[in-house]
């Protein structure tokens, strides 16, 4: 009465196992109904579940039984549950068997093996010889209903018996020396006795169990999985075949960025990187711009497709997915299609950065576009010379938009801008501001030597007409303020740029009637001080005869004509002044200008009275008359007794001058002369000895002055005198010199 072996106690009690009972996954095939037993020659699999529970402590490899753990059979076991003989005519066992197609795990655990092909040879390696000396009949002749399998003649072993009757060592057959077999067997002297019926009864240590047609042989177990139990969805409790096209297409969906290779496996995890890494370079890319992902995102979510794409690759070589082979069929076609997205979506993303770019590039050119305008416009009303720069620039600015990016947003605007620029820089025009819009309106009409043609169009045309009516009313208004300078120089660049103008004749006509409307107060004397007046007109007529390309010839005589009149004027009124000497020099310059003017001769007087005015004012309370009086005359001999020139001037009912000449032999009165001839008389010698000259005087009061020329001691000697002609008589006058000496 020794222990049960099943009463190994694991360190979780197992369940109770029930044979019967078909596990998840073993159900017959819906084409037949479940039979009791497969027949042996039928070809069909028998399904061994492990039993569920533990190990015992004392185990050694997970895959060996214990030779004292015998699991024992249900007591009300049918003989259904015996497993079934191989056939008898089963090739010998020494024929090389066929490679068996290697195991599938099913879900729950267990390995269909596949029936042996027809007409193969003996059993396959892991299967056990054939028994009662090579004959392969069923198990039914071999074991009674009931037992688990074939007892041996020792009843000490769980596989078949070796050629001496001993108990094979492990789960394989028996070698040929009849020790135990080198594969998954029991320690040596096996499990016991067998389960077979035989010496130990139905259970005891009987002939050993035939073994079931496609299984491994009496006496044996199937052969150990390749692999740990496969972890991929729809997997069993071990790996399935290799599978590289499957492999192929679940790294290629993980490379869709969906992370849909994890899907298929039912990775989650994985999955959820794969989404979470889209996600952020999604966040961090859109929406698109001119810079677009920088590249360190790029290579890093680049390294998470790779390592998603090789990892999912290295799960989906052996998994067995839960979808049907159809399904199975396209997956990696649906992954080939799915690459489209990640391409996709770069080039589309790709688009939508040229956009950006195209569009941030767009902006940049509207933004020179706006400061070219704000220079415009902050130039505007400020006076040209200052702005001319900012103006250049913008025009410049606008030139190379249209020229460089004809294609631009910018470039299309150009024409409204330079509408906007024209206006802006004629805006003096506009304004009435004729002499501030000269400047301007030349730069706008010289636009064709400096801007393209093709970016200007006609907008320079329009300019002549306003230019030459600024340069006539800036030259007008000039005139208007007494600017001469100014106005003639407007009129002078009006003349050589349009000589064609109908503002030529226009200036003509303006600049002519101000010149006769300047003299006019000469011409009739009504000037009340000609002097200024006539300097005036003497000034701004010959400005008007500088004017190039104007026939003002008549406004200049007219008004030469009144300058004469104008210094006449002006001498006469300094006499009046008293202004002596001024009166002098005016009426000598107009006798020296106009010597053939008739009044020459009464400027000569008038100087004549107003240098003898200047030493006696009583010669210059009146005016020397213009003409010369009637009625008799006296003669006055005059004498010069002085041994230098002598010039005399008179001024009375007639004005005029005499010179004499010199007296060689005269010496000078007074001093030495007068205490060596104190009766020395001036003119007392001989008539003939002096130069003389005879004057007709009308009657009345005269002022006489002599002025000497000659040596130094009498040079610039002048003496005045006055003297009263009366009618009826004779006048004698002898100018001398005295002396000190």
């Amino acid at each position: 009465m020794g222990e049960d072996p099943n009463d190994a106690r694991p360190e979780h009690a197992p369940p109770k196992l029930d044979l019967n009972k078909p596990g998840p996954g073993d159900e017959p095939p819906a084409d037949r109904p479940p039979a009791d037993r497969p027949p042996a020659d039928s070809g069909e699999t028998v399904m061994i579940r492990p039993a569920r529970g533990g190990t015992p402590r004392d185990a050694t490899p997970a895959d060996a039984v214990p030779a004292d753990a015998v699991p024992a059979p249900p007591r009300d076991a049918t003989p259904a549950d015996a497993v079934p003989a191989p056939p008898r005519d089963a090739a010998p066992a020494e024929a090389a068997p066929q490679d068996p197609a290697p195991p599938q795990a099913t879900p729950t655990g267990s390995f269909r093996l596949p029936a042996p092909a027809p007409g193969a040879g003996g059993p396959a390696p892991w299967e056990a010889p054939p028994q009662n000396g090579g004959s392969t009949g069923t198990a039914a002749s071999a074991a009674p209903a009931g037992s688990f399998g074939p007892a041996d003649s020792s009843g000490s072993g769980f596989g078949p018996a070796d050629s001496s009757g001993t108990s094979g060592s492990g789960f394989g057959p028996a070698d040929s020396s009849g020790t135990s077999g080198s594969g998954f067997g029991p320690p040596p002297g096996g499990f016991g006795g067998g389960f077979g019926a035989g010496a130990g009864g139905p259970y005891g240590h009987g002939q050993a169990p035939a073994a079931a047609p496609g299984w491994a042989g009496a006496g044996t177990l199937p052969p150990p999985p390749s692999a740990p139990p496969g972890f991929g969805p729809g997997g069993g409790g071990g790996r399935g075949e290799s599978r590289p096209l499957q492999a192929v297409a679940v790294g290629l969906l993980n490379l869709s960025c969906l992370g849909l290779g994890y899907v298929l496996l039912r990775q989650w995890i994985g999955a959820a990187v794969c989404w979470a890494a889209t996600a952020a370079l999604l966040l961090l890319a859109l929406p698109a711009d001119a810079d677009g992902v920088p590249l360190g995102v790029l290579v890093g979510y680049g390294v998470v497709l790779l390592a998603a794409a090789a990892d999912g690759a290295r799960r989906g070589l052996r998994a067995t997915l839960s979808a049907g082979a159809a399904a199975r069929r396209l997956v990696l076609p649906l992954a080939l299609v799915l690459l489209a997205v990640p391409a996709g979506g770069a080039v589309a993303y790709g688009s939508a950065r040229d956009e950006a770019r195209e569009e941030a590039f767009q902006q940049s050119l509207l933004a020179r576009l706006a400061t070219a305008d704000a220079l415009v416009k902050a130039r505007e009303g400020v006076r040209f010379d200052l702005a001319e720069s900012d103006y250049t620039t913008a025009l410049d600015t606008y030139e190379k938009l249209a020229l460089d990016h004809p294609g631009s947003r910018a470039a299309k605007l150009v024409p409204e801008r330079l509408d906007t620029y024209v206006t802006s820089v004629s805006k003096p025009y506009t304004d009435k501001k004729y002499c501030e819009a000269v400047d301007p309106l030349k730069h706008l009409r010289e636009l064709p030597d400096t801007l393209d043609a093709k970016v200007l169009g006609d907008r320079a045309d329009g300019f002549d007409e306003p230019l030459a009516q600024s340069l006539y009313e800036c030259g007008a208004g000039e005139l208007r303020r007494e600017a001469t300078k100014p106005a003639h120089e407007a009129f002078t660049e009006l003349a050589t740029t349009f000589p064609e103008s109908v503002y030529v004749g226009q200036t003509e006509k303006l600049v002519g009637d101000g010149l006769r409307n300047a003299a006019a107060p000469l011409s009739d004397g009504s000037a009340p001080d000609p002097c200024g007046t006539t300097e005036e007109v003497r000034t701004q007529r010959s400005d008007v005869a500088a004017l190039k390309g104007y026939d003002l010839s008549g406004p200049v005589g007219d008004a030469a004509r009144a300058i004469q009149k104008g210094v006449f004027s002006c001498g006469t009124k300094q006499f009046r002044d008293e202004e002596y000497s001024d009166a002098v020099k005016t009426m000598d310059q107009y006798a020296k200008d106009y010597p053939k003017s008739p009044q020459t001769a009464h400027a000569r007087t008038i100087s004549i009275a107003a240098q003898i005015a200047d030493h006696e004012p009583a010669a210059g309370k009146k005016l020397p008359p213009s003409t010369v009086p009637g009625g008799s005359r006296m003669p006055m001999v005059v004498s010069n007794d002085g041994k230098d020139s002598v010039e005399l001037l008179y001024t009375g009912p007639v004005t005029g001058k005499i010179t004499l000449k010199a007296c060689g032999s005269c010496t000078n009165y007074g001093g030495i002369r007068e205490a060596v001839d104190p009766d020395a008389k001036p003119c007392g010698g001989s008539s003939s000895k002096y130069p003389k000259a005879t004057l007709q005087l009308p009657a009345g009061t005269y002022y006489f002055l002599q002025r000497r020329t000659g040596s130094l001691s009498s040079a610039g000697e002048t003496k005045d005198s006055k003297a009263v002609i009366e009618p009826g008589y004779t006048y004698t006058n002898c100018l001398y010199v005295t002396s000190q000496f």
